[in-house]
């Protein structure tokens, strides 16, 4: 019997290809939309185009004739991702919630219903690879052909975003010439700084020139910044622009330094938590030296950087990086390779 293939198919170019791909390749496939966002919560309702994703969706599963369905994981993703968003930024720190998305929703919620309903695997159209080692009985997570568009977080991994437009203009999909989706994980594009005022009170706070010591103005509130961030100060008249380096959440001070590559914005070593290694075999690798050699990523399309995974005495994880790194912030996710092999990550918990 073919293989049944429950694909998430966003509405998207990705994802269209990897539908077209997989029947072409003999698998039996279902077309499966996931409705995660609806409604006019944090005043972002026009920023969500899920109707229009829908119907794109449908589209192309007319077009190669698989079947179509839907499925609806709205309060889920308020209750798993929305809000842990909004807790991490409460706390002073800067999540990623289309990590939190991919862990909660895509890979975990959608896999759940796809084995429910008797499916033999899932597909999606992210830009990563896997294989199957033999000898260790272990599937590896791989990054991309295209490093440019690698989310290494899965049948176009072998593929670049050129070669997938190609193909989906080859294949005559309906959303061929569809521009990338942007933004946060399912609402799309939206102003960060309006969302976050929706729910988050101002909380006014100093200003502080990190060099001088200076009082330089005030902001609106710690949590609304980020580290490396220039736009938003409203701090004027100066010939080398001011930069987020330091954040002092408990006294609410923001503090700024002049310059894109000011020195305060660079760190080498941070603290993980909620670690997570996909193999077991490099999990029990690390357990038994408690220090390997990696590569790490501390943002989506970094070139992974060198370092080293340590275990303290004290039972800690940190990431010690062999060189400085620019705009390091608590909340962002730290994913580890070894070469092109995607071992895991953890979150940033505290930076030294």
């Amino acid at each position: 019997m073919k293989k049944k293939i429950f694909l998430a198919l966003s509405g998207g170019v990705d994802s269209a290809v990897s539908a077209k791909i997989l029947k072409d390749e003999g698998y039996d496939v279902i077309g499966v939309f996931m409705k995660n966002w609806s409604g006019d919560e944090y005043g972002i309702q026009s920023d969500c185009p899920w109707e229009k994703d829908q119907q794109d969706a449908e589209s192309v599963c007319r077009h190669i004739r698989i079947d179509f369905m839907s499925v609806n994981f709205e309060r889920e993703y308020r209750d798993r991702v929305v809000k842990y968003f909004f807790n991490e930024y409460e706390k002073g720190n800067t999540p990623n919630p289309d990590v939190m998305c991919n862990k909660e929703i895509k890979f975990k919620l959608f896999f759940e219903k796809a084995k429910e309903m008797g499916f033999d695997a899932i597909a999606t159209g992210h830009y990563a690879k896997n294989f199957f080692d033999k000898e260790k009985n272990e599937y590896f997570l791989l990054r991309s052909k295209d490093l440019n568009k690698d989310q290494t977080y899965f049948p176009i991994g072998s593929l670049t975003k050129q070669e997938v437009r190609e193909l989906a203009k080859k294949f005559n999909l309906p959303n061929a010439n569809k521009p990338d989706s942007q933004g946060i994980c399912f609402i799309g594009e939206i102003n960060v700084l309006k969302y976050l005022q929706s729910k988050l009170p101002k909380k006014i706070g100093e200003i502080i020139d990190i060099d001088t010591n200076k009082f330089v103005g005030y902001h609106n509130g710690t949590y609304f910044y980020t580290i490396g961030q220039r736009e938003g100060l409203g701090i004027g008249g100066q010939t080398i622009p001011y930069y987020v380096v330091r954040k002092d959440i408990k006294n609410n001070i923001l503090f700024v330094g002049h310059g894109v590559n000011h020195p305060a914005m660079f760190s080498k070593t941070v603290q993980l938590e909620n670690i997570n290694f996909i193999n077991p075999s490099e999990h029990l690798k690390f357990q038994q030296s408690n220090k390997s050699k990696y590569l790490a990523s501390i943002r989506y399309r970094q070139e992974p950087q060198p370092g080293t995974l340590i275990k303290t005495n004290e039972n800690n994880i940190i990431f010690h990086f062999d060189e400085p790194q620019r705009a390091i912030a608590t909340g962002q996710s730290l994913v580890i390779y070894n070469e092109k092999i995607c071992l895991g990550g953890g979150v940033i918990s505290s930076i030294f």
